[in-house]
């Protein structure tokens, strides 16, 4: 085996971030407050495992969801584990498996996930996933509440809603509809024109096209624009409805949301994008994203994908969202971390010990002063008046003065 060089033994795996003081501590505020939130929406935590046998995890999720999954035998059975990629199939598991029964579950879950690679330059490979889902509710309302819960997640962590926040909306079904309508699964070219489509590249899209009978394909190119303000809706009833009449059920639901959406959040900005297909093999309804100015990457994605519960023994309405903490926590101001931490000397006295556990018991943070530091969050220290320790504003030196 090759000697590992002391150089790169502290390096990590391109992707692989690692969190210190400061930064984890702002996440861990960030979860928090973000678990709390979703709590008062009613939404209950789970805690899915890091891994599971693959032949679970990952049925039914398509090929996207398989290639960002880390596969390892499991040695004690020799079946094959997956360390999760995504917690939102291990949560349709638990409501279809777990928690059997027909009553609306609201689920909400934080954890690390691991990705063989990363989606974009920006995307990190361990994202820290938290997020929330509705199971058992297939209306409208539950799509608006979901949006709703994100939204406010999003404001209660110090995003500022109404300035340079873009709610970008789709659905899953229309790209399917029309795909179908074009022949493009007999001509065995879906794959490749789903991967053009998601690239936005057009060239290759209307290479593939050539293969499909003329006037045919024009739906899956008149795709690629149809993006921007609500008026995309009715170019797509216009330009795509006749050929694939199906869609028209699809663009009612993203006009009735819209509707509601600019009636809830004025302030903020409704972009439509009918091309946008990440998770299209198993979203089954209405997709959102959020984004801000000068982020390429969503602060938070989610849409429908009723009966993924399906594969587990019960088909269910669901929809939902999920964040990645790291990312959303690098996009808000830095917090400060406490500066009011007691310094308490290394001494082995009973009154001092007795001070300092009913202090940390009190919510204080003590720390006790080891070979002469100094810590520059304590504000206070621990001094002997008239035989009683007490935290008092602390001297310019905790040294002493010899």
């Amino acid at each position: 085996m090759e000697k590992q060089s002391p150089a790169r033994a502290w390096q990590l795996p391109d992707g692989i971030d690692e969190l210190l003081p400061d930064a984890a501590a702002q996440v861990e505020h960030l979860r928090r407050s973000l678990l709390d939130c979703a709590s008062r929406w009613g939404y209950r935590l789970v805690t899915p495992p890091m891994v599971e046998f693959t032949d679970s995890l990952l049925v039914g999720v398509g090929e996207d969801l398989d290639l960002l999954t880390f596969k390892v035998p499991d040695q004690v059975t020799g079946r094959m584990l997956g360390l999760r990629a995504d917690m939102t199939p291990q949560v349709a598991r638990m409501d279809a498996h777990s928690l059997n029964g027909d009553q609306v579950n609201r689920l909400c879950y934080a954890g690390s996930t691991l990705h063989t690679r990363s989606g974009s330059l920006a995307a990190s490979r361990s994202p820290l996933q938290l997020g929330a889902e509705l199971y058992g509710a297939k209306g409208l309302s539950a799509d608006i509440e979901v949006i709703a819960l994100m939204l406010s997640m999003l404001d209660v962590a110090g995003v500022e809603i109404g300035r340079d926040l873009t709610l970008d909306l789709g659905h899953g079904d229309i790209f399917k509809h029309v795909l179908a309508a074009s022949g493009a699964a007999d001509a065995g070219i879906e794959s490749a024109i789903f991967d053009a489509l998601q690239r936005k590249s057009r060239p290759d899209l209307e290479r593939l096209l050539e293969q499909l009978p003329t006037g045919s394909s024009a739906g899956l190119c008149a795709l690629l624009d149809m993006h921007g303000d609500l008026e995309v809706l009715d170019r797509a009833e216009t330009e795509l409805a006749d050929a694939a009449p199906e869609i028209r059920g699809s663009l009612k639901e993203l006009r009735e949301l819209s509707t509601a959406l600019q009636a809830r959040y004025p302030e903020v900005s409704l972009y439509v994008d009918l091309a946008e297909l990440r998770g299209y093999r198993y979203h089954t309804g209405v997709v959102f994203a959020v984004y801000t100015r000068g982020l390429g990457e969503a602060l938070a994605r989610g849409g429908r994908y009723d009966n993924v519960g399906k594969v587990y023994g019960r088909a269910r309405p669901a929809t939902g969202f999920a964040t990645d903490l790291r990312l959303l926590a690098a996009q808000l101001a830095t917090r400060e971390t406490a500066q009011d931490a007691i310094a308490a000397p290394d001494l082995e006295d009973e009154t001092l010990q007795e001070a300092v556990r009913a202090l940390r018991s009190a919510g204080e943070t003590v720390i006790v002063m080891l070979d002469g530091e100094t810590d520059s969050r304590c504000s206070r220290e621990m001094t002997k008046i008239d035989g009683q320790w007490q935290p008092q504003l602390r001297r310019e030196s905790l040294g002493g003065e010899g």
